[in-house]
């Protein structure tokens, strides 16, 4: 990592950056093997203990990614009874389709998907890129996350699992990188002004309603910290046993996703993820420094594809050659240019930091 794609890195005396600080943090705070499979059995009892009474025990979101393919299968062998949700935004690749067929055909899991409304999810894509904001996954990620909501409410479900892990995923991406991800006022206000079509269907709850309902009844769970996580052993072991097959990057089951992680992130923001990534491998060690180096030196993905890829995306989007090549060449331009659900947290956390001192100078 450094200071041109990550502004906010901090070294200690020592040469050590913030980032490898918290990954160390968050490795404390895991299990040991033992105690490990001691939680684990106690939580997956729980789980299904409360779901007992209900269709479902507890629900994940599947992409046809990795960790949650790999994740299904936990769930499945642990005897959950679980609702496997899916949000369709219309960029799926054929591939992602096939891993997701062969999760539910292996778990015998049920699975519910939403689809978006493409004309409008494409209307608020384009307003993201009018914008100029480094996070134009946010709209797709919120609408995930909302769509878990709904179905967790439909089936009365408490438990989320999610394919998050410390040994391969670390702990949070730079800043600069990234937006709040429940952020739907920073959503409606760059679609209201740059927008052409009204939102009408994109899922979203009011910022109220995540914190004072949703937020207090889900309980979310990183089941894979307690189950010893090595990527290549995982990849090997879906491959075989669950007919999954590898797509070549992070989260590039989504053709949007792998142009957008690829090609956007390095041309226009000069962002590159696998520096994180990899430096998440090698901090678990589950890859050599040296290895990493060597496989950073590689293209974010091979030419062909790209080139396949920044084809399909212009024209699905309706862009020319040209006003694409000027999006690329256009300043970047931050997220709290526009309006932020952020000042009603910090409202929020400013309120409750007065009623303890009220409460504190009462008594």
């Amino acid at each position: 990592m450094d200071n041109v794609n990550d502004p906010d890195l901090v070294l200690d005396s020592d040469g050590v950056c913030n980032h490898c600080h918290n990954f160390e943090k968050a490795v404390a705070k895991l299990p040991s093997e033992e105690r490990a499979q001691r939680e684990f059995e106690a939580l997956t009892s729980r789980i299904k203990t409360e779901g007992k009474t209900k269709k479902y025990d507890c629900l994940i979101g599947v992409s046809g990614g990795v960790d949650s393919t790999y994740l299904a299968h936990v769930a499945k062998k642990a005897g959950l009874r679980t609702l496997l949700v899916h949000c369709d935004n219309g960029w799926n690749s054929e591939l992602a389709v096939q891993n997701i067929q062969n999760i539910c055909k292996y778990t015998g899991f049920d699975l519910y998907t939403l689809v978006l409304d493409w004309e409008e999810f494409k209307d608020i894509q384009l307003s993201f890129f009018k914008a100029h904001v480094v996070d134009l996954e946010l709209p797709y990620d919120y609408a995930l996350t909302v769509t878990m909501y709904k179905a967790a409410l439909k089936h009365n479900v408490s438990y989320v699992l999610t394919g998050h892990n410390v040994a391969t995923e670390g702990t949070y991406l730079p800043k600069s990188w990234r937006h709040n991800k429940m952020d739907i006022l920073n959503i409606k206000d760059i679609h209201r002004r740059h927008g052409q079509r009204k939102m009408k269907t994109f899922p979203y709850y009011s910022f109220f309603r995540q914190k004072f309902f949703l937020d207090r009844r889900l309980k979310y769970v990183n089941l894979l910290n307690f189950v010893g996580y090595n990527k290549d052993e995982v990849k090997q072991f879906i491959q075989k046993e669950m007919g999954w097959r590898d797509y070549g990057g992070k989260h590039y089951e989504n053709v949007f996703t792998r142009f957008y992680q690829g090609y956007i992130l390095n041309e226009k923001f000069h962002i590159d993820k696998r520096q994180f990534h990899l430096s998440v491998l090698v901090q678990s060690g589950q890859l050599t420094r040296e290895a990493a180096l060597e496989e950073f030196k590689k293209p974010a993905y091979e030419e062909k594809q790209m080139r396949t890829d920044r084809d399909f995306v212009i024209k699905k989007l309706n862009f020319s050659e040209v006003s694409f090549s000027e999006y690329i060449k256009a300043s970047a331009r931050s997220h709290y240019e526009y309006d932020s659900i952020d000042k009603y947290w910090n409202f929020y956390f400013s309120l409750i930091k007065k009623l303890k001192v009220l409460l504190f100078w009462k008594r």
